[in-house]
């Protein structure tokens, strides 16, 4: 079984990115605007990304990547909202913003030369740029991933009662060569503007402010956007291998759900219960239940905590 807290040969941090100093939920959001003049100047020059537009509110961002991608639009276009009114998730979820509040925004990447099979991989590397991006920029929050690509973050050194759900990530093909990955971190929401679980077993909504970061929202997108871009060069240099990028091992020591005791919803109906073992190289969970070990590319996943 892997060792969830090794340490990994990740993207070296850059000088550049700023460390954010802890808060409250009570911080001040009205200033926290984004600049679209000022993470186009720390983004484009010399980077992977070539088109960043910043809008006020629309449905969804990955909606709209698709619709530029279709009209033609190249890769590396990052679109961020500054409110999101139908934000599409995993198994066919959807949420909604208040402005200001959160990181809400989408990327467009066109892995042409990658094999297919390897594509499942985005997400998950997404998830890995995620956590590094909010570990790097604040020392008061700890940040992991529920697989396969949720955020989970909880205040530093807190117990594990603490962790609750601060993002997701969710990636729609467009056609065989188009992918719009989009990203969601709550950044400033209260408790009164976050959902409340229907499931008991769920992880409570979160967000920085809430574990204890002020976070300044421009200062955190060119963090993710610059680790994001890092990984997937890393990783569309070496043909999509997972094991040559060095991603598996850097999404194993951040995946919060291996040693655990889970339940898995599949999507075929049913529910298989046991312990997540591993993350194999094709993004797979490894489930060690009563009649053995199953593999499991898709699922709803449920850590079965204490009550």
């Amino acid at each position: 079984m892997p060792n969830p807290s090794a340490q990994t040969d990740s993207p070296a941090r850059t000088d550049s990115e700023p460390v954010l100093t802890p808060g409250t939920a009570d911080s001040p959001r009205g200033d926290d605007r984004l600049s679209q003049a000022r993470l186009a100047e720390a983004l484009i020059s010399g980077g992977f990304w070539s088109d960043v537009r910043v809008v006020p509110e629309t449905g969804s961002t990955n909606a709209d990547v698709i619709a530029a991608a279709e009209r033609g639009a190249g890769e590396g276009l990052v679109l961020i909202a500054e409110s999101q009114v139908a934000g599409r998730g995993r198994l066919g979820r959807s949420w909604q913003t208040p402005p200001g509040t959160a990181l809400t925004m989408s990327v467009l990447v066109r892995p042409r030369s990658l094999p297919a099979t390897r594509l499942g991989w985005l997400p998950l590397l997404a998830g890995v740029a995620v956590v590094e991006a909010c570990t790097s920029v604040t020392d008061a929050v700890e940040a992991a991933l529920k697989w396969p690509n949720d955020l989970l973050v909880r205040p530093a050194g807190a117990n594990d009662g603490a962790w609750g759900k601060g993002g997701g990530i969710l990636a729609e093909v467009a056609d065989s060569e188009t992918i719009a990955l989009g990203i969601g971190i709550n950044v400033h929401q209260r408790w009164d503007e976050l959902p409340t679980p229907t499931d008991p077993q769920a992880y409570p909504a979160s967000s920085l402010a809430l574990a204890g970061a002020r976070c300044d929202r421009e200062q955190l997108a060119i963090a993710v956007l610059r680790r994001l871009a890092e990984w997937y060069r890393r990783w569309r240099d070496v043909d999509g291998d997972p094991d040559r990028s060095g991603l598996v091992a850097a999404y194993r020591a951040r995946c919060r759900t291996l040693g655990q005791a889970v339940t898995v919803t599949l999507p075929a109906g049913g529910a298989l219960r046991g312990t997540a073992i591993d993350v194999d190289s094709d993004g797979c969970l490894v489930v060690r239940g009563a009649t053995g070990e199953h593999r499991l590319a898709a699922g709803d996943v449920h850590h079965v905590r204490r009550q």
